[in-house]
């Protein structure tokens, strides 16, 4: 009788943790207010496009998005040396949702556009460091070679293999404030299905190409299974602030120095 109670006791408390668990999994999945996730300090999120020095076709503006090789190891020593400790999505993803906690002095990098030299000139320098990225990835420009290269799928997977995240950055870079009916299909749905194919995980972040979004665009990346999507410098949304996440591209004029500053103050 004795081993009967006994058994009947373990039973109840892993029943009992089941449940536990379950309420658990139950909470992760609640809508969390707003105001909550408004209310938490941003995390600095930087943004690079190419990773390359200047020549002589590239104009004044273009300049902003091509940071040359010297400067960007100088921005990624300055982060390493002021203490900065690099993030992942789903890290920021708890910690803006539930609080979690995360380490001191936490930044993202994020790299825009499939460029190579992300590949062979950034990933390399941010190894150095201990440092993790994400690439959000133009689907149509996958093993490309014209004035710019482009990522393969081997290059691509090998970057989501060493723990680095993989988003979607659409087709071709459409504007997602012009869509409509299949764009949403041609231009989200299926690029991220591409990506899931190359890395064989789950897709779930999204950055507007130019920072650009409506409230119509929300909706349509919820029901695609996203759990965030990053704009650049302009305000969250009080409404959806997980799908407003703010960044600010990393300028190739920028000394390490004016990129420090820039982080303090943008954040």
């Amino acid at each position: 009788m004795h081993i009967v109670k006994k058994s009947i006791l373990i039973l109840f408390s892993l029943l009992s943790l089941n449940y536990t668990y379950a309420n658990i999994e139950g909470l992760s999945k609640l809508n969390i207010d707003p105001k909550i996730i408004t209310q938490r300090k941003q995390v600095p999120i930087l943004c690079y496009h190419q990773v390359r020095n200047w020549t002589a076709k590239d104009g004044k503006v273009g300049k902003d998005y091509i940071t040359p090789v010297a400067t960007f190891k100088s921005h990624i020593k300055m982060l390493a040396d002021s203490g900065y400790h690099t993030i992942l999505p789903d890290q920021l993803y708890a910690y803006l949702n539930h609080g979690a906690k995360l380490p001191s002095k936490p930044i993202m990098i994020t790299f825009d556009d499939t460029d190579l030299d992300q590949y062979t000139v950034a990933a390399p320098e941010l190894k150095k460091y201990g440092f993790k990225a994400v690439y959000f990835i133009m689907t149509v420009a996958i093993g490309k070679k014209a004035r710019i290269s482009y990522m393969n799928r081997e290059q691509i997977k090998s970057l989501s293999d060493a723990g680095n995240v993989i988003g979607s950055h659409t087709y071709d870079h459409a504007n997602v404030k012009k869509y409509k009916a299949e764009d949403w299909v041609t231009q989200i749905e299926k690029p991220t299905k591409v990506l899931e194919e190359i890395t064989g995980k789950k897709i779930n972040y999204f950055a507007y190409p130019f920072g650009l979004w409506n409230p119509e665009a929300i909706p349509q990346l919820k029901k695609r299974g996203f759990k965030a999507a990053f704009i650049l410098a302009t305000k969250r949304d009080e409404k959806d602030p997980l799908f407003t996440i703010r960044r600010i591209i990393a300028s190739g004029y920028w000394s390490a120095k004016t990129l420090n500053n820039s982080i303090k103050n943008s954040f």
